[in-house]
């Protein structure tokens, strides 16, 4: 068969062999914005040639119904071949019922989420890479900062104070504070705080230090639960808390408890020495703290506001009672007159002395850092700045004053231990005395009993009368306070 000549007519109603040359000598007819070269093989293709001269591969079919087109893209990049293939694969589609765009959106979809999913891993990978680089102390202080709303100030401070680096100048005498037990750990990576690591460091500081090491040890503990908690640190800790082993438990050893008390032939020397102090109010608390049973830390910032003569009453804080934070117990005829003598110089009860300006605060912090001033103060006095307000450290004028009455080791909370002790003495109820003294309740039915305060106060000051009657204090309770008169015996 003869070649047809580059300038003979193509029927375009027509499907064609496509060819190179058929394809090349295709245009456009006039008065026709474009025209379509058929192929013969494979139904539903066709070179879309306009007017302008494009040409450009198109497929065209149905599916369920509708008309779908596919641009194939430009002739010649596009060859007669690769055109065919794609045709004949978007035919084999559209046949068994499937839109080649839904594929192709699902595909897509697919292809998305590995990227994200790919993605995710790196962010993870460089998330634990930059936990994996945190050490103890970083995340020590993300976990007291956090947990500092739940906290009281105490708790707080001991937590600073336990990982603290040292060094800072005392605040009374000379030289620097050592270094808390945790502070060798917190330079570790979180990953590198292993069970053999904290074994070692508790027996190092139990040899030094086994009391505070193992306040350390309970912190450390909770700190690591914490972390464990945390879906960024997770991952860096075994699965058992390296804390909790019994190496570390025994290396620290068991806490001694304390059992400091008063002895009945005690109570009149102690009172002596006690009232001789020269500071009146540090007199005071600790003759307080013996007739209340309170935890030194209740009273010592005790406000006048919380003491409420009309109803007989004193409002303490309270470590037990999370709701309220406080308890309310009888103020005593005795504990009323002490009060009553005590000058109010500012809102404490216990205060330490005149409040200063903020020019006076400034001058003594900056003569405090330079000529450590706090180091001369007396430590019978037991008064930190007057910018306090309230004294801060009655157990060095407690220490000396039982020094004075020749008795041995009595610490602020042995006189806790001599009020529980005394109650027991005048036979008052359990549950009366854990409500004066702020201790837990022991069973449903103690929980469910509510005792109003003129209860307590028939009992506490039973309470107070045997231990000033042991004191050889004799007393006038009926008597106003203020100008009650004592006279020892």
């Amino acid at each position: 068969m003869a070649r047809p000549s580059k300038s003979a007519a193509i029927d375009f109603n027509a499907p064609h062999q496509l060819t190179h040359g058929l394809l090349e000598r295709a245009t456009c007819v006039d008065g026709l914005p474009f025209v379509l070269v058929r192929d013969a093989d494979k139904k539903g293709l066709r070179l879309r040639v306009t007017k302008a001269g494009g040409k450009h591969w198109q497929f065209e079919t149905r599916i369920k119904g509708k008309l779908f087109t596919r641009a194939l893209g430009e002739w010649p990049a596009v060859s007669i071949e690769e055109a065919k293939a794609e045709a004949h694969r978007l035919r084999g589609l559209t046949e068994q019922g499937q839109d080649p765009r839904e594929l192709e959106r699902q595909h897509a979809a697919t292809k998305a989420a590995e990227v994200a999913e790919q993605a995710a891993k790196r962010a993870h990978q460089a998330q634990q890479e930059a936990a994996s680089a945190k050490t103890v102390g970083d995340l020590w202080a993300v976990y007291v900062a956090e947990r500092k709303p739940h906290w009281g100030d105490l708790h707080y401070a001991d937590h600073i104070r336990k990982a603290a680096p040292g060094g800072a100048p005392f605040k009374r005498g000379k030289g620097t504070t050592t270094a808390g037990p945790l502070h060798d750990l917190m330079a570790l990576p979180l990953r590198d705080l292993s069970a053999p690591t904290i074994e070692a460091w508790a027996a190092k500081e139990a040899k030094t230090r086994p009391t505070s090491a193992r306040l350390a040890w309970r912190m450390l503990k909770v700190f690591l639960g914490w972390c464990d908690e945390q879906p960024a640190y997770a991952g860096l800790l075994p699965a058992k808390n390296p804390a909790k082993t019994k190496k570390s438990r025994e290396a620290l050893g068991r806490v001694n408890k304390k059992k400091d008390v008063l002895q009945r032939e005690q109570l009149g020397v102690w009172f002596n020495a006690v009232r001789n102090i020269g500071n009146p109010c540090i007199a005071a608390y600790l003759q307080v703290m013996l007739l209340t049973g309170a935890r030194p830390n209740e009273i010592i910032s005790m406000r006048w506001e919380n003491v409420n003569t009309q109803w007989k009453g004193i409002t303490i804080r309270d470590k037990i009672n999370r709701v309220t934070k406080e308890r309310t117990i009888p103020l005593t005829p005795y504990v009323a007159h002490l009060l009553s003598a005590l000058p109010r110089r500012n809102e404490w009860v216990f205060s330490s002395g005149r409040q200063l300006n903020m020019s006076e605060k400034n001058i003594q912090r900056r003569n405090a850092k330079r000529a450590k001033v706090a180091g001369q103060l007396s430590a019978v006095q037991g008064q930190e700045t007057p910018a306090s307000g309230h004294i801060t450290e009655p157990n060095h004028a407690h220490t000396a004053a039982c020094t004075v009455a020749g008795i041995a080791d009595l610490t602020l909370h042995g006189l806790r231990r001599s009020f529980k002790s005394a109650s027991e003495w005048v036979e008052v109820p359990n549950g009366v005395r854990q409500n004066i003294m702020g201790h837990v309740a022991k069973s449903t039915d103690e929980d469910y009993t509510i005792r109003p305060l003129d209860l307590l106060r028939l009992h506490h000051e039973k309470i107070e009368a045997w231990i000033l009657e042991q004191a050889g204090i004799v007393f006038d309770a009926k008597a106003t306070p203020g100008v009650l008169h004592v006279v020892a015996t």
